[in-house]
């Protein structure tokens, strides 16, 4: 199969593949315990703490290791979001899953919660979102690349807005650890959420960065295990896996500019359209589009039958109905969300491979548009 589903998951590297069965092989014990095959073990773990935070540039003691991108949007937010009296929480109407689950968390506990649309080029509307805030906002949560168009949104100068208005701010970089740079306003947040699996790691396995000098509310009180805020003993062998592929990731962005050109060139006469922002704003790696008239899992279904891979979306929200959140956060109806579909490039993508989706999606159009 041609796969072109990178933004849900990516194939593990050998490497990672290499690091992970050597760990698991040679460095065993619990990274708690207090004998020698303990202490390598959180040397180890340590190491790869130090590593992350190097990768982030921020400070080691804000690393916890988690289970996955899910998990630590949900631990993140809770945590951040339950410290003092404040109860509003401003977040974006095209948040991932995981976040929108952790508002129906706080909701459920008396929290208003205010989402922010999208304008016509998939960015959060700065204006709406400075009026939205009230007194007692506590935290801002907005993802700085969008998983299902690839939208970078401007969280450093949400960032600015929400340390002027002394408001806790988490950034979800899931979709955009080790493609763009995260350094530039990584110290001026509060919370940061990446996974390894985006980036040939592997699967049940990321990291949240929680400022150390901001105060927290764990989401399991008396868990001991990553400064209280995650229990369970860690998974070592993951986290050296992904550690290993972090620093090997290289994402070529001209060449997913190249890609992208190419296949708005093949799909120029047809009835495809690009969800997009303009280039400085846009993950080249990630196309949203729509084909007038034609359901996106339609497209997906013969693009599968063609041997290729895409998918209508973020693959947690696979068994939703309601189409993909970004679409109707731009302001667009039900019938268009249902007919986005997603393809996202990576390591393996080649020429050929954007050939081939260029003429099959050109068939499918001429097919299912008579």
């Amino acid at each position: 199969m041609i796969y072109l589903d990178y933004a849900a998951t990516t194939p593990m590297t050998d490497a990672a593949i290499a690091a992970y069965a050597e760990a698991a092989k040679a460095v065993y014990g619990n990274t708690s315990s207090l004998h020698d095959a303990g202490g390598s073990a959180s040397f180890l773990l340590e190491n790869a703490r130090t590593r992350v935070a190097k990768k982030l540039g921020v400070n080691r003691d804000g690393i916890i290791f988690t289970g996955s991108g899910t998990e630590g949007n949900l631990l993140a937010i809770l945590s951040l979001a339950r410290v003092g009296e404040r109860r509003h929480v401003i977040i974006s109407a095209a948040e991932h899953t995981s976040v929108h689950a952790a508002m129906n968390t706080l909701e459920r506990e008396g929290y208003l919660i205010t989402k922010i649309p999208l304008d016509e080029n998939g960015l959060v509307d700065i204006e709406i979102l400075q009026n939205s805030i009230r007194e007692d906002t506590v935290l801002i949560s907005i993802q700085h690349v969008n998983s299902e168009i690839g939208t970078i949104q401007p969280v450093e100068q949400i960032a600015k807005i929400a340390r002027q208005n002394n408001i806790l701010f988490h950034v979800d970089c899931v979709q955009s650890f080790c493609k763009l740079p995260i350094k530039q306003f990584a110290k001026d947040v509060d919370a940061i959420t990446v996974s390894a699996h985006k980036i040939g790691g592997p699967k049940g396995c990321g990291v949240i960065y929680m400022n150390p000098r901001k105060r927290t509310v764990p989401v399991f009180p008396g868990v001991t295990h990553e400064r209280g805020l995650r229990g369970g003993t860690v998974d070592l062998p993951a986290i050296v896996a992904m550690v290993t592929a972090m620093e090997q990731f290289t994402y070529e962005l001209e060449k997913f500019k190249l890609y992208r050109n190419r296949l708005k060139e093949i799909l120029n006469d047809t009835g495809c359209i690009f969800i997009e922002a303009e280039d400085e704003q846009q993950l080249p790696s990630i196309c949203g589009l729509c084909i007038n008239g034609v359901e996106g899992q339609m497209v997906m279904l013969k693009l599968n039958e063609a041997g290729i891979g895409i998918s209508t979306g973020s693959a947690c929200d696979i068994n939703s109905s309601s189409g993909t959140k970004a679409i109707l956060a731009m302001g667009n109806s039900l019938s268009k969300a249902r007919q986005f579909f997603r393809v996202s490039f990576g390591d393996g993508t080649t020429e050929e491979h954007i050939e081939k989706l260029g003429e099959s999606l050109r068939i499918i159009g001429e097919e299912l548009c008579l």
